[in-house]
């Protein structure tokens, strides 16, 4: 009986330790498709042309990140400035020299929720996985 029960847990623990790193890639591509957003947002929004970041960019980077699997009403953006001005309103791009950050987060909800299999606590239940960058203004007013 105990030779029986040591197979079933050195059995179940040997998957465990087989599958457990293919189900964290899963939060490493997530955070790394976060963070590739912010960069093709800020360097879009920045650039010379814009200035702004506003909900039609928001939008479409919704549309990229439901592509990949992610449910777009749970994607939080963030867009502020280093001035403090709008740095969402097309009608008064921020000037040149101002930087423009953006942050977006996004809940893990219960991609760990295997972990209590093993006695690890998963993250809370309001946890969320972020991205971050800025990027300096280029917008010369004509």
């Amino acid at each position: 009986m105990k030779q029986i029960l040591m197979f079933i847990l050195f059995a179940s623990l040997l998957c465990w330790q087989m599958f457990s790193p293919m189900y964290k890639h899963v939060i490493i591509v997530r955070q790394a498709l976060l963070q590739q957003e912010v960069d093709y947002l800020l360097e879009v929004g920045a650039n010379a042309t814009y200035g702004y970041i506003d909900a039609a960019m928001i939008t479409a980077s919704k549309g990229r990140l439901a592509e990949t699997g992610f449910v777009t009403a749970d994607l939080q953006y963030t867009v502020t400035t280093t001035s403090g001005v709008d740095g969402t309103n097309p009608l008064a791009p921020v000037r040149r020299g101002t930087g423009i950050r953006v942050t977006l987060s996004y809940p893990y909800g219960t991609m760990f929720a295997i972990d209590r299999l093993i006695g690890i606590a998963p993250p809370a239940a309001t946890a969320t996985m972020s991205a971050a960058g800025m990027k300096m203004s280029e917008f010369i007013p004509e």
